[in-house]
């Protein structure tokens, strides 16, 4: 069952809403490209709307009731926001869970080198990548060297119309015979992206020559910068990723073309529904997870303990202080996994399967199951749930459609779905589609990311 284009429904009061929210959206994703970055701009706009630091009321041992609003971040890369509802957290919550991280190359702990007169920063690539989109492109740094003496600086060039920009080399079309014969796999070596960062030699006068010179004057540019040494990088996280802001695509301008679209657009329409809705029947929480893309691990990642154990100490303050209240409360709650879908390619059209594919432009996506093959890794939501859902966003009046991630035996993705839903709790995917997934500019349709928000907001004000 094909849903209607959600654009053909729209007055101007829903344009204006649509082109403010998406405005909004694009400064974000452009502005943040890394977790740690879309945290801290999180954390602002959560205080703004009235968020305290749970911290804060932990040591001040404040007690929490129905209104009040609460943030907790863990290890700069994971934020968790609550709204307390006038329910008792016992009987649930509503969850929005999307991820911030997004495929990318990091810097090695040793990545500076010089050779043939220029100088290089080794990379290892995180997440799911095809390495030959990463050459002969324009990229930028992003993160933060952290020193010895406990001061930490961060690092973000490449983003602004007077910052030096940064390139992988690739081999020219005049040499590259051998090269073409091979499979896109292999074309560019992952080992060789390593992105060249200079190519002039320092000059001492009347001392010897420097050893590696274009190492060195890329060192005495950085120390000059940012006070730092080669050997701060051991203790740095940086990610090499696109130059450029988010754009609008398309002469209608009805698209998004940016970096990190997996999974910041979904990301960011959680938030935005969570801060626009103030006042909750039944508490509201929403999660901005690091690590999706490498397995949800370590402890930034949703398989860590933060969530439980920051729902714990709030219902401690809330005087619902006892592990088996903590239980019901996990099993009782209802989740939105917020993640991307992948959008029907026409020119790929024989990797979908065209009647459960997301339609660009056609609303909000709902997967009831994602994993691989036979379902494998997959968190497969029950039938009672989504009528639920499906009431939930037809009285919001919510364009929304259900798909899969291609074909039977294409492929296949995983989600944090399957991790929340080990409490007990109701789990569905829902999210955006996506054009170009995990490339360096991946496109979505605006009028998807608003039905994402409309339904986002839906979920967290009825379920």
């Amino acid at each position: 069952m094909e849903r209607p284009n959600a654009w053909k429904k729209y007055d101007e009061a829903a344009l204006a809403e649509l082109e403010d929210l998406c405005g909004k959206y694009r400064a974000f994703i452009s502005e943040n490209k890394t977790e740690r970055e879309c945290v801290t701009s999180s954390i602002q706009l959560a205080e703004a709307a009235g968020y305290v630091d749970l911290a804060a009321c932990i040591a001040e041992g404040r007690a929490l009731k129905a209104g009040d609003k609460v943030y907790a971040a863990s290890h700069n890369k994971t934020l968790m926001l609550v709204n307390l509802g006038s329910r008792p957290m016992e009987q649930g919550l509503n969850i929005l869970g999307a991820h911030i991280d997004s495929p990318r190359l990091d810097l090695k702990q040793n990545p500076l080198y010089e050779a043939g007169d220029m100088a290089y920063l080794d990379t290892h690539y995180y997440g799911g990548v095809k390495a030959y989109h990463w050459v002969a492109t324009p990229l930028a740094l992003h993160g933060v060297i952290c020193k010895k003496d406990g001061m930490t600086v961060e690092i973000a060039v490449g983003e602004d119309a007077d910052d030096p920009v940064f390139c992988i080399s690739d081999l020219l079309i005049h040499l590259a015979g051998e090269q073409m014969e091979k499979p896109a796999g292999k074309a560019v070596d992952h080992e060789n992206l390593d992105v060249i960062v200079a190519g002039r030699p320092v000059v001492i006068e009347g001392d010897e020559e420097a050893k590696e010179p274009v190492k060195q004057m890329f060192l005495d540019i950085i120390k000059k910068k940012y006070d730092i040494d080669e050997e701060d990088f051991l203790s740095a996280e940086i990610e090499v990723v696109p130059a450029g802001p988010a754009r609008e695509m398309g002469f209608d301008r009805s698209m998004i073309l940016g970096h990190g679209q997996d999974d910041r657009v979904c990301a960011y329409t959680s938030l935005a529904a969570q801060l626009d809705v103030p006042q909750v029947e039944t508490t509201s929480v929403t999660l901005l997870v690091d690590k999706e893309e490498i397995g949800s691990v370590g402890a930034s990642g949703m398989t860590s303990r933060f969530f439980e154990n920051t729902v714990a100490e709030i219902m401690a303050l809330a005087g619902e202080d006892s592990p088996l209240a903590l239980r019901r409360c996990l099993a009782n709650s209802r989740m939105l996994s917020s993640d991307v879908s992948a959008g029907f390619d026409h020119l790929y059209a024989d990797r979908f399967e065209k009647k459960n594919a997301a339609v660009m432009g056609h609303g909000l996506c709902f997967n009831k199951y994602t994993g691989s093959r036979g379902k494998g890794g997959s968190n497969d939501a029950d039938a009672e749930y989504f009528a639920l859902i499906r009431d939930i966003m037809d009285e919001a009046g919510v364009d929304y459609q259900t798909c899969e991630l291609g074909r039977i035996g294409a492929g296949g993705g995983g989600t944090i779905a399957y991790i929340l839903a080990e409490y007990g709790m109701d789990v569905i995917d829902s999210g955006v589609a996506v054009l170009s997934m995990h490339a360096l500019w991946e496109a979505t349709n605006k009028a998807d990311v608003y039905e994402a928000y409309k339904g986002y907001k839906a979920f967290i004000s009825r379920a």
